[in-house]
C-alpha cells in the first residue's frame, strides 16, 4: 500500500514539474510576445544621409532623409535606400530569431536558418553575420525620449486673461483763436440801424386847421 502510495506521490510531482514548466514557458511566450512587439534594427548609410527602422516580420517602422539625401541623384538614392532597408530587415530577422530562442529554446535553431539564409542572399557565411549579431548585442539602446510629463490634478489649466490695454492720454486742444473783427463795419448794419422818432405835431389853435397858409405863403 506504501509503495502504490509512493508511486502516486511522484506520478503527481512529475505532473506538477510538467505545469510548473508549461507556466514558465508561458511566461516566457508573453515575454517574447512584448520583446518582439518592441523590436527595432537600424540601419544608417555611412554618410548618415538615410535611416531605416525595421520592425518584426520585415515591417518598416520609419524611413528618414536628411537633405544631403535630398541632393543626390535619384538613381544614388535608390540605391542607398535599398542597401539601408536590407540592412535593417536582415538585423530585425536576427533579433526576432534569438527572442523567440531566448523564450522557448534552440531545439529549432531559428537562429542558424536566419543566417543560413541571409548568408545566401548577402555572399556572406554565417559566421560573418554571427560576429556582426554580437556586435550588435553589445552596443548600447538608443536613448528613449522622457516621458511626457502628467497634466495638474485640477484640469488643463486655464489661460491667463489678456493683459488690461493702457489707455493713452487725449491729445491737448489746439487754443481758441480770437475773434477777427477787420472784415467787420464799425457802423452797425442798416438793417440794425434804429429808425428816427417821427416828429410830433403841435395842435392847432382854437382847433381848426388853417387853410389858408399855404396861400399866404
Amino acid at each position: 500500500m506504501s509503495a502504490e502510495f509512493d508511486q502516486l506521490v511522484a506520478q503527481f510531482e512529475q505532473f506538477q514539474a510538467r505545469l510548473k514548466r508549461v507556466d514558465e514557458q508561458f511566461a516566457e511566450v508573453g515575454r517574447m510576445q512584448q520583446e518582439l512587439a518592441g523590436l527595432e534594427a537600424v540601419a544608417t548609410t555611412p554618410d548618415r544621409s538615410v535611416t531605416v527602422v525595421a520592425g518584426p516580420s520585415g515591417s518598416i517602422k520609419d524611413i528618414r532623409l536628411t537633405d544631403l539625401a535630398l541632393r543626390q541623384s535619384p538613381q544614388a538614392l535608390s540605391a542607398a535606400l535599398m542597401s539601408t532597408l536590407q540592412r535593417a530587415v536582415a538585423e530585425a530577422a536576427r533579433r526576432q530569431a534569438g527572442i523567440v530562442e531566448d523564450a522557448l529554446g534552440d531545439d529549432m535553431h531559428l537562429t542558424d536558418q536566419v543566417l543560413e539564409t541571409q548568408a545566401q542572399l548577402f555572399g556572406t557565411t554565417p559566421e560573418e553575420l554571427r560576429a556582426a549579431m554580437e556586435q550588435e548585442k553589445q552596443q548600447p539602446a538608443p536613448p528613449q525620449a522622457p516621458p511626457t510629463p502628467p497634466p495638474p490634478a485640477g484640469g488643463p489649466a486655464r489661460p491667463a486673461p489678456p493683459p488690461t490695454p493702457v489707455r493713452r492720454p487725449a491729445p491737448p486742444r489746439p487754443p481758441a483763436e480770437p475773434d477777427d473783427f477787420s472784415q467787420e463795419s464799425v457802423l452797425r448794419r442798416d438793417s440794425q440801424q434804429t429808425p428816427p422818432p417821427r416828429p410830433q405835431q403841435r395842435p392847432q389853435e382854437g382847433g381848426y386847421l388853417n387853410l389858408y397858409d399855404n396861400e399866404d405863403q
